[in-house]
């Protein structure tokens, strides 16, 4: 049987929460691009990100979360090149070259706002650059089909098709979801599906929409650690996120800046 979702429609005055908690992501996201560059450890990148968002006097969603062998050890999540998403902050060094995924997150008044972007280090090849470019391109999409009176399978089939139409793939194993009083809520919103199906969307629904895109094969796998997830392939991968809510005016983005 299938489970029944329980969706949590916000109120006006949590959506207003959310927002503050959403613009500290996106700020978090667009100025930890100065730190982007070849050399710098993924941890240092993490202790910026939780030092900024403590700066501010909220939490950082991630730290803690609970996990398959340990809790997430860090702030944000960062995964590099073949690494799709949960990547560990560690001692290793962004090198020229590669691509680097932030998600990170944060609680405000007891209310969670999550984003994620893929960045480049510095010059990448022109498939690295049309992966990103397209990935992003495909969270638009997503997000333009999130009004009132459509339904969910009208994100997801926006997304897959602006991956697959540049041949990509969309990956299957991971989707986003909703978010409010808690990281994780329902419903879960995938990144492939069909149009005019599921859930009919409705105001005081916040979702965090999340494509997740594959050079190769959309397959994927969970490294020995329990977190890191990678392509099967081998082959590099982009992950775009942001918080969105649907109010009585239209659809707003809560982590952009």
């Amino acid at each position: 049987m299938f489970k029944k979702l329980k969706i949590e429609l916000k109120t006006n005055k949590e959506i207003e929460i959310m927002k503050v908690a959403g613009k500290v992501v996106g700020e978090v996201l667009e100025k930890v691009k100065e730190l982007i560059k070849p050399g710098i450890k993924t941890k240092e990148i993490d202790v910026w990100i939780e030092g900024y968002i403590r700066s501010l006097n909220m939490e950082p969603a991630f730290l803690g979360v609970e996990g398959k062998f340990f809790p997430f050890p860090a702030s944000a999540c960062i995964s590099i090149n073949n690494e799709l998403v949960h990547g560990i902050p560690d001692s290793r060094k962004l090198e020229l070259g590669d691509i680097v995924s932030i998600d990170t997150g944060v609680i405000y008044n007891g209310y969670y706002g999550d984003a994620a972007r893929t960045y480049p280090v510095g010059d990448i090849s022109k498939e690295a650059s049309k992966l990103l470019e397209i990935t992003e391109k495909s969270l638009a999409n997503g997000i333009k089909q999130a009004g009132q009176e459509k339904r969910l399978g009208d994100i997801s089939h926006a997304i897959q098709k602006t991956i697959e139409d540049n041949g990509f793939s969309v990956v299957r194993d991971f989707c986003g979801h909703g978010i409010g009083r808690s990281l994780h809520e329902d419903p879960p919103v995938f990144n492939f599906g069909d149009r005019d199906r599921g859930v009919k969307l409705q105001t005081g629904m916040v979702l965090a929409i999340e494509p997740m895109a594959n050079v190769g094969g959309y397959e994927v796998r969970t490294l020995e650690n329990g977190w890191t997830v990678v392509t099967k392939d081998r082959s590099l991968c982009a992950h775009f996120e942001d918080t969105i809510a649907i109010t009585e005016h239209g659809v707003e983005i809560l982590t952009k800046v």
